[in-house]
């Protein structure tokens, strides 16, 4: 037995050894880490002590040397104030000094000419006396008195001046219409180039490019039911024939054609092309067009400087981007118009802002469909009336065809500016064939004439160029000949604005030297 107990008495103090000797190597060891712990912490404070105190002098360097710059530029600014200070004050000086002299002066100018009115006073005084011995004299040798000379004078004179009075009436009031045309051609032109536009005339058909040539099956639909459905919602005629990868929209009414333009382009990048799905994309379209017209809209008022609109005009003026007269895009039209007021009214002294907003907002009324009755001048005022427009913007509106009479300037100015805009070469289509035909009219009249060597239509037809025989027409006939040919133009033909006819003579002299 005591064979067992003793072993597991020597293994029990054995372990009992071995725990206390573990037990006093670890806490020697913890102690030794906890003190190398704290020797690093040590260091570390005392690394950041060092490092904040190099940050502080530093910044207290950058502080020094900031202050310092800061301090010499409030002494150069001082310094550059005190010397502009000094030349304000010696210029002061200078001009006090000058006062004083031009007082001096003015003080002995006065005096001298207080003596010459004194001296003249007194001439004066003396020419009525002797006047009046002369008149007395003459009343007494002529046997009238002096209301009775005045009298037969007057009338002697009256009958004398009367012819040569009515002559410088004439040849006045022809000076002033001579200068008044060349002014207004003046400000016309000047209007003109300082507002220059580029035009593209509108179609009624839109052409829609397609991915492939199998787009356009999806578009027709099984037995057509996709075309009759976009047809029937858009209002716009489809055009599908042989051109490859692409479709025609065809409408009279630009705002319908636009609406199906977007709603084929959302439904080819969609991919998805059924009735539904196209009656969904077409309200939709709807609904962004409104929000492009409210955006073209304010981009008119925006670069024409008219502001303070009504926002229903606004969105009115955004319509016009969708409208066209005789191919001309009444926005841009209505901008261009704008434009123009603005510049005559600045050249005449009008008044400039108002001019403007007569002038974009002149055809208001082609902004409406069909439902509301009227001519566009009458539909136009009755808007400008409901928004609360002024009585000068009303009047323009109503008077820029010549309906009404223009009782106001800018009146005159909306109907000065809109012809000009419309009568751009290029700016509205024409027949070609009645066009081209005008031409040859033009150069036919201009060689019917005797000495006439050839002829030229420029300019759209405005103007015709005469080259002329100078042995069979000379300087003198020159003139008689433009007269005619001009007379017999407004005669025989039918056209818009004017035709300048300018006749050349020119004189060569040609010798060889041998």
């Amino acid at each position: 037995m005591w064979n067992i107990v003793i072993p597991v008495i020597v293994a029990i103090v054995v372990g009992f050894v071995a725990f206390i000797a573990g037990f006093l190597y670890r806490k020697r060891v913890g102690e030794k880490q906890i003190g190398s712990a704290e020797t690093e912490a040590t260091r570390i404070v005392n690394e950041a002590i060092k490092t904040a105190d190099t940050k502080k002098k530093e910044a207290m360097l950058e502080a020094r040397e900031a202050l310092h710059k800061e301090r010499a530029e409030q002494e150069k600014e001082f310094k550059e104030r005190r010397s502009e200070i000094k030349s304000q004050e010696n210029r002061l000086l200078q001009r006090e000094e000058n006062i004083d002299k031009r007082s001096s002066n003015l003080e002995k100018k006065e005096d001298a000419l207080a003596e010459k009115t004194a001296k003249l006073e007194k001439l004066q005084s003396e020419v009525e006396e002797v006047k009046k011995a002369q008149l007395h004299m003459l009343e007494k040798i002529s046997g009238y008195s002096i209301d009775t000379a005045k009298h037969e004078l007057f009338a002697q004179l009256e009958s004398e001046l009367t012819h040569e009075m009515a002559e410088r009436i004439t040849r006045f009031e022809e000076q002033y219409k001579e200068d008044a045309d060349e002014k207004a051609r003046n400000v016309i032109a000047a209007a003109i180039q300082r507002c220059a536009a580029d035009y593209v005339t509108e179609a009624t058909v839109s052409v829609v490019p397609l991915p492939s040539d199998e787009m356009k099956g999806r578009i027709i639909g099984r037995e057509g039911r996709n075309i009759r459905s976009l047809e029937s919602i858009t209002g716009v005629d489809i055009i599908i024939d042989d051109t490859p990868e692409a479709i025609t929209l065809s409408c009279f009414n630009p705002i319908r054609r636009e609406i199906a333009r977007m709603t084929v382009e959302k439904l080819i990048n969609d991919g998805r092309i059924h009735p539904g799905r196209i009656e969904e994309t077409v309200e939709r379209c709807k609904k962004d067009l409104d929000a492009i017209i409210k955006k073209e809209g304010e981009r008119a008022t925006f670069e024409t400087g008219v502001h303070g609109l009504h926002p229903e005009l606004i969105k009115l003026l955004g319509r016009q981007k969708y409208r066209t007269s005789y191919g001309q895009n009444v926005l841009n039209h209505s901008m261009e118009v704008s434009k123009l007021c603005g510049v005559i009214a600045a050249e005449i002294g009008a008044d400039v802002t108002l001019a403007k907003r007569a002038g974009l907002l002149h055809d208001i009324g082609k902004s409406m469909d069909f439902e509301v009755e009227g001519s566009h001048i009458q539909v136009g005022v009755d808007i400008a009336k409901k928004y609360r427009e002024g009585e000068d913007v009303v009047h323009a509106i109503a008077a820029h065809h010549g309906d009404v009479e223009c009782k106001t300037v800018i009146a005159a100015i909306v109907q000065a500016a809109d012809a000009i805009s419309a009568a751009r070469p290029g700016a509205r289509k024409e027949n070609l064939e009645n066009y081209v035909k005008r031409l040859e009219k033009l150069e036919e009249i201009a060689s019917s004439f005797d000495g006439v060597d050839s002829t030229y239509a420029i300019q759209a037809g405005r103007e015709i160029r005469i080259l002329v025989n100078p042995t069979q027409v000379n300087d003198d006939q020159l003139t008689l000949m433009s007269r005619d040919i001009a007379k017999k133009i407004e005669n025989e033909m039918q056209y818009p604005g004017q035709i300048k006819v300018n006749i050349i003579r020119e004189s060569r002299a040609v010798e060889y030297a041998k």
